[in-house]
């Protein structure tokens, strides 16, 4: 403000001055006005240009100059520098917040007070089958025409939520239908947020729980039912020492065999619950073949006067890394099955060998009765039988292979079927390369 004042009052007397020395001093205070009056319009002029570089391109204001226009320039390119860093920072936040809500698993849309989308991440995209880009602004009950949610859209109460079969089933999608669970919120006025959360293992592990009881409660029923019948029996009739024994040894039989489903669930219940086995503890296959070797001839002289023909090959001296008891059940499993479900007389083939890949592979060949295609991808689901009945009479509690594939799946392996009906079943057992290692190999570091 002072060199302001400063300049006026030097222009005012210039023209004083300049007014003295040619018109004489009568003009002195005509000469002052008109040099005020000079100071003003250059002043006026630089407010203009300044208006002008204003209203054209406000990033293009001239660096700081002499005077206030210089210095309000100046303190109008520090409003504008910050103005457009805390624009810049509101932008970073406001993409770092639609990334967060691209990387969610669940459906975000915004709709507008039209029900016109205003956004939507890529989840909600694919699960609704729409284009993020080309479909902004479509109305959302055009794209998603399932009656049960036009309807809850539509109603303006969003207290609960709707669950529908996804629109867009994922390419080559089998089985049961993607379920999805929507709920609408409202935000600023009509606006609303639509969130979307796939539901579908909830439901299915929800079946599968009722299943899982129902199964129980019927393995479990079926037995007690027998034994209480059995024990009317020997309440109400006089039996004979024969008669009895008899009863009394089917009793035993239907004890056994709950006993044994009760094993069964408590082993896979562990199996669930451990943490995975360690890798420092090493099993000879030897040891484990010869365990199922004795095991399998005892219940194929059990089930079968004729018996079974058993052979069992070791390809390589190996050994395992691992729980050995999870191992030993595993195996002991897919053998014992293939006694149970081979007539007698039948042929078994027990092999164990190291393939190219460097991993192991157990496998269990016989001439039973086979298994449909159908049935194959449902055999390790708990309590599937393909035969209800010849389970019973085979004593099997329909938890086996779930546990095989349990025990694989925790050695980091897995479990293959193969199966013709009529010309019978392999079942193999696979462990990863870090899961098996030679054991001649192991004696020649020692």
């Amino acid at each position: 403000m002072p060199f302001r004042v400063a300049t006026f009052l030097a222009f005012s007397l210039a023209g004083a001055v300049l007014a003295y020395a040619v018109l004489g001093q009568s003009l002195v205070w005509a000469g002052a006005w008109a040099g005020a009056a000079l100071w003003l319009v250059l002043d006026a002029i630089r407010a203009k240009r300044l208006l002008d570089v204003m209203r054209r391109d406000v990033s293009a204001l001239p660096s700081r100059g002499h005077g206030v226009w210089g210095e309000l320039a100046e303190r109008i390119r520090k409003v504008l520098r910050e103005r457009d860093r805390q624009i810049r920072q509101s932008d970073d936040r406001l993409q770092e917040f639609l990334a967060a809500i691209q990387a969610s698993p669940n459906g975000v849309v915004l709709i507008d007070e039209q029900g016109r989308i205003e956004w939507c991440n890529q989840t909600a995209a694919a699960q609704f089958g729409i284009d993020a880009q080309r479909d902004l602004l479509q109305h959302l009950a055009n794209l998603v025409r399932d009656p049960a949610f036009v309807a809850y859209l539509a109603s303006w109460n969003y207290s609960r939520d709707v669950v529908i079969d996804a629109p867009a089933q994922p390419a080559g999608h089998r089985g049961h239908p993607i379920r999805l669970s929507m709920q609408v919120h409202p935000y600023a006025g009509n606006r609303r947020m639509l969130l979307t959360r796939d539901i579908t293992a909830l439901e299915q592990a929800e079946t599968m729980r009722r299943d899982f009881v129902a199964n129980v409660s019927h393995e479990i029923r079926t037995p007690l039912t027998v034994l209480a019948g059995f024990v009317e029996t020997l309440q109400s009739l006089p039996l004979d020492a024969e008669e009895r024994a008899r009863y009394l040894r089917l009793m035993a039989q239907q004890s056994q065999r709950m006993e044994t489903l009760v094993n069964d669930l408590l082993t896979l219940s562990r199996l669930e619950g451990n943490a995975a086995p360690p890798t420092s503890q090493w099993t000879p296959v030897r040891a484990l073949l010869a365990h199922c070797e004795e095991e399998a001839r005892a219940l194929s002289k059990q089930l079968s006067q004729q018996g079974h023909k058993l052979s069992f090959s070791q390809e390589a001296d190996s050994e395992l890394s691992g729980a050995p008891v999870e191992l030993q059940s595993a195996m002991s499993n897919l053998l014992s099955n293939a006694v149970r479900y081979t007539p007698g007389g039948g042929e078994i083939a027990v092999t164990w060998r190291l393939l190219p890949d460097g991993r192991g592979e157990y496998s269990v060949r016989d001439t039973g009765p086979g298994v449909a295609a159908e049935h194959i991808p449902r055999l390790t689901e708990r309590f599937y039988r393909v035969d209800r009945s010849r389970s019973r009479e085979t004593g099997g509690t329909g938890l086996g292979l779930a546990i095989v594939k349990h025990i694989a799946q925790r050695h980091g392996g897995e479990l293959r079927i193969e199966s013709t009906v009529g010309k019978g079943s392999r079942f193999a057992l696979m462990l990863p390369v870090t899961r098996v290692r030679q054991a001649a190999a192991v004696k020649a570091r020692a």
